[in-house]
């Protein structure tokens, strides 16, 4: 480091005021370990043009301004005080050092460096580890709208294509004698079983040394036209394999980013519920900090609940006392994981706000309004009719967990003058029922109707809601700059982290305090 630079830092170090968020966000990220970022860096290149915590920093602070661009985060490096105070004498990084950085070495690091600072906010007591408010945002991808792919269509597609290979097949048995399984309807004909096709075709060329032709003319060998037919056919069958990987249990996705999905979002400008592709975001909050995040192609946020939970328990090793979240999280499977791991539920029922309504307490065909006889283990219905359990089965989720619904049947409905509201079955009326599942619900309800409960779910929306309006209104962040999920994670823990430590600033300042107040407290 030269004189001047020296001596600009002594006079930078001057300018900034004591209780900048420049100095909050540089004294606890030196209180970091950054050892896995360093891993993250290959021992035999080169020296990195600036030091990866350094370099850290400034994305951070760059966030915390509203600034998400590689090159006008090299701009304001070369422009604003507070970036040349962070670099402290090293050299401005360009954007391409940026954008490899954000995209190739946080990946590594960058939940470790989130979740050190959330171990850090509970050190100042900032957080508790007790009530966790739970909830999810659609964030739009940085994706061409126009290339879909849609999980029917292919399907559609493919069963069309299957149906051409197994006519060539049968085609390619009576013209030249070639005795080839002809598949059925359930049997799907694989690429490597074409392929298998495909080699003995041209063993058939070679051996009666046939000439093939180019164009689309009629001097075409029978054995040409099967062998590119069939070559054509298990070019898209490996296309219609290699979409239904990717799908990986979605309805769709983008071609020009794979991992998001179509999804509805809140920022319908045009007004006619267009699909954008995009991205499910979770966040836990507490004490209006962000502890956890994750991102997810699912649109529903009912099967992202456990996953986040899981990464949560594992990357803090502890478990929050109380799990607070809307009715898109409700379900069996959610509620045994909670009941298992010890959180006490605090889920809204989905039909929470509809059971409060006339309209649902005048529906007789809902199970709710049907009295229980817990005795005798049968409901009655509107007409004095009892409904007996007749059999159980099995129900299946899309993450593959296992209910058992107990079905109900209505002794005799006919003649009943109340059948038309009760049922559009043509036999008697049946209702299917989890067990497990309404008393888990009950037990919810019971939580969230307590004088805590209402405490908590008010704190919900102001706290968890709070914090997407913040992030999308006041940090402006309405799309994502990246591509594919691990790319994305990064730049919302980027979002996330600048998040805090600005909130933490905000308490700073509030209380009058300095950085001394922290260094101390985190030390």
């Amino acid at each position: 480091m030269n004189t001047n630079n020296q001596l600009s830092i002594k006079t930078l170090e001057e300018i900034i005021p004591h209780n900048d968020s420049v100095r909050i966000l540089s004294q606890i990220m030196e209180e970091l370990n950054y050892e896995k970022l360093m891993k993250a860096y290959s021992p035999k290149g080169r020296n990195p043009v600036v030091s990866p915590k350094v370099l850290f920093k400034v994305l951070v602070y760059a966030y915390m301004n509203n600034i998400y661009s590689s090159r006008k985060i090299e701009k304001v490096c070369r422009r604003d005080i507070n970036f040349m105070w962070l670099l402290q004498g090293e050299k401005t990084p360009d954007h391409n050092t940026i954008s490899r950085f954000r995209s190739n070495r946080i990946s590594v690091a960058g939940e470790d460096l989130f979740y050190q600072l959330i171990k850090k906010l509970l050190k100042l007591k900032e957080i508790k580890f007790e009530n966790i408010f739970i909830d999810g945002t659609k964030i739009e991808a940085n994706a061409n709208k126009y290339t879909f792919v849609w999980k029917k269509s292919t399907d559609k597609s493919e069963v069309k294509l299957q149906e051409k290979l197994r006519i060539l097949i049968r085609t390619l048995n009576d013209e030249l004698n070639i005795n080839y399984t002809i598949y059925t309807v359930q049997d799907k004909i694989t690429v490597q079983q074409v392929s298998e096709i495909l080699t003995t075709l041209n063993k058939i060329k070679i051996s009666e040394n046939i000439e093939f032709v180019h164009g689309k003319g009629k001097r075409k060998s029978k054995l040409q036209r099967f062998i590119e037919q069939f070559d054509e056919l298990a070019h898209r069958q490996g296309k219609y394999d290699n979409y239904n990987s990717i799908f990986d249990g979605r309805n769709s996705f983008s071609k020009t980013d794979k991992d998001a999905t179509f999804m509805h979002m809140k920022e319908d400008h045009m007004r006619n519920a267009q699909l954008k592709p995009g991205y499910n975001v979770q966040i836990g909050v507490e004490g209006e900090y962000i502890v956890g995040l994750d991102i997810s192609s699912e649109r529903s946020d009912q099967l992202t609940l456990i996953p986040f939970l899981k990464n949560l328990k594992l990357k803090l090793h502890k478990t929050y006392k109380n799990v607070v979240a809307d009715a898109g999280y409700e379900s069996e499977e959610n509620y045994v994981y909670l009941l298992e791991n010890k959180h006490n539920s605090f889920i809204k029922p989905q039909n929470y706000e509809s059971r409060k309504k006339n309209k649902f307490k005048n529906n007789i065909s809902k199970r709710e309004n049907m009295h229980y006889d817990e005795q005798n283990d049968c409901y009655i219905c509107y007409n004095r009719k009892v409904l007996m359990p007749i059999g159980r089965k099995s129900k299946k989720s899309k993450s593959g967990y296992k209910s058992i619904l107990t079905i109900y049947e209505c002794e005799d409905c006919n003649g009943c003058e109340y059948k038309d509201k009760c049922t559009k079955a043509k036999g008697n009326r049946q209702i299917h029922v989890s067990k497990k599942f309404i008393d888990l619900r009950e037990n919810s309800l019971t939580n969230i109707k307590s004088a805590g409960g209402i405490l908590l779910r008010m704190n919900r929306s102001i706290q968890v809601e709070g914090t997407f309006g913040v992030l999308k209104e006041n940090y402006g962040f309405r799309q994502f700059l990246t591509r594919g999920k691990e790319n994305v994670k990064c730049e919302f823990l980027l979002l996330s982290f600048a998040f805090n430590i600005n909130k933490l600033h905000t308490k700073m300042r509030k209380n009058k305090l300095g950085v001394s107040f922290f260094i101390k407290d985190i030390a």
